[in-house]
């Protein structure tokens, strides 16, 4: 696998996504789309270099052709990608994310709509925020990964006014 890599997150884009995150993602080799697409044809505005990979969340049992949850292999370690809602309704436990996936470098959810990177402990627990219009706290949010060696992984956070 090529190293740097750059891998764009996002979540909860509730069938709308910022334009300037579309392109954001569009430049990333690997997108990640954490759960609560809501209507599919928002995802094929997202069109990285590489690879994209969509979960459910718990508004898209309706997209049956997705995973509940995906494991995303990368140099350095692998990210799980989980929407969240099962480890906590309303706030996702960290540390049931962590106690379900220790093995894993960094653990992606979403449903909260929040914006988070909490690097202090292994694994890293990260949520992209909303890249769409609802419950956005304030604007559009994602985060990019950038993967410059097996050891140097940098996550870089976005946000957009509506």
């Amino acid at each position: 696998m090529d190293i740097p890599k750059t891998i764009g997150i996002i979540s909860d884009t509730h069938g709308s996504i910022h334009e300037e995150i579309i392109r954001i993602i569009n430049q990333c080799d690997i997108a990640i789309h954490a759960g609560d697409i809501v209507d599919d044809k928002t995802l094929l505005l997202l069109k990285p270099k590489q690879q994209l990979i969509a979960i459910q969340g718990n508004n898209d049992t309706h997209l049956t052709q997705l995973k509940t949850v995906e494991k995303v292999n990368l140099p350095g370690g692998f990210i799980m990608v989980d929407h969240g809602h099962t480890h906590g309704h309303s706030h996702p436990s960290h540390e049931s994310l962590k106690n379900t996936y220790t093995d894993a470098k960094m653990v992606v959810y979403g449903h909260t709509h929040k914006q988070l990177i909490e690097q202090d402990s292994s694994p890293w627990i990260v949520n992209p925020g909303a890249a769409g219009k609802v419950r956005n706290h304030g604007g559009s949010k994602c985060l990019v990964l950038t993967i410059n060696s097996e050891q140097d992984w940098q996550i870089t956070p976005h946000a957009f006014n509506d």
